[in-house]
């Protein structure tokens, strides 16, 4: 069992889903709400990396950081490091590749929340940001969660965009997927095996769990 790469995933998922929360609040709720004429497109560009091959939205965001380009030059002249290669480049990845599962799912969440309910919260004198914390975000709390254990369980068993940002250097962009597939290209089916075990049982413990709260939460707010 490779430890340090298991736990540099775990931590790659917590730092993605903890910055993609408020983006996925706050875009699914601007989306669910709001209509405009390039709504389509927006929610298009949304979605695109589920239809582009990690090895291709990958080859993109190696572009993009890198130290030739805008992005890259900006991050090398504040931090003193380039951005590929590194762990906050798989972050930065990361928070972009999944950006549809972090943001549909809130998106639907907020649009189950009935048109009356919000409206009434307006009628008694509720700002914006009390109606979202006190009505919008209890009500649409399923649609949240199901973007966060989605966003947390993809980032683990992220492969093409880790291998194409980050390559496999120990300790810094070795995540667990990429750490299987050494061991399997060193014939190490037993090394294998127990990693891609351990990935299954975090993943099934976190689904598990999540379903438990949500139906936890259903109970209390019905």
């Amino acid at each position: 069992m490779d430890w340090m790469a298991l736990f540099l995933s775990l931590r790659l998922a917590a730092w993605t889903v903890a910055i993609l929360l408020p983006v996925a609040i706050l875009a699914g709720r601007f989306l669910a709400y709001r209509r405009f004429a390039a709504k389509g497109l927006v929610e298009a560009m949304v979605m695109l990396p589920l239809v582009l091959p990690p090895t291709v939205f990958g080859f993109y965001l190696l572009i993009a950081f890198g130290a030739d380009s805008p992005v890259g030059a900006f991050w090398q002249e504040v931090f003193g490091h380039q951005l590929v290669f590194t762990f906050e480049g798989l972050v930065v990845a990361s928070v972009i590749f999944n950006l549809p599962f972090a943001i549909q799912p809130a998106q639907r969440g907020f649009e189950a929340v009935p048109v009356a309910v919000r409206e009434a919260a307006a009628c008694c004198g509720m700002s914006p940001w009390a109606s979202l914390w006190r009505v919008e975000l209890p009500l649409a709390w399923p649609g949240l969660v199901t973007a966060m254990v989605l966003t947390f369980a993809h980032t683990l068993g992220e492969f093409g965009i880790v291998l194409m940002v980050g390559g496999s250097i120990p300790g810094e962009t070795r995540t667990i997927a990429i750490a299987i597939y050494d061991r399997v290209q060193a014939f190490d089916t037993a090394g294998a095996g127990a990693m891609s075990a351990a990935l299954v049982a975090i993943s099934l413990v976190t689904i598990g769990a999540t379903f438990a709260l949500s139906a936890r939460m259903g109970r209390r707010l019905s």
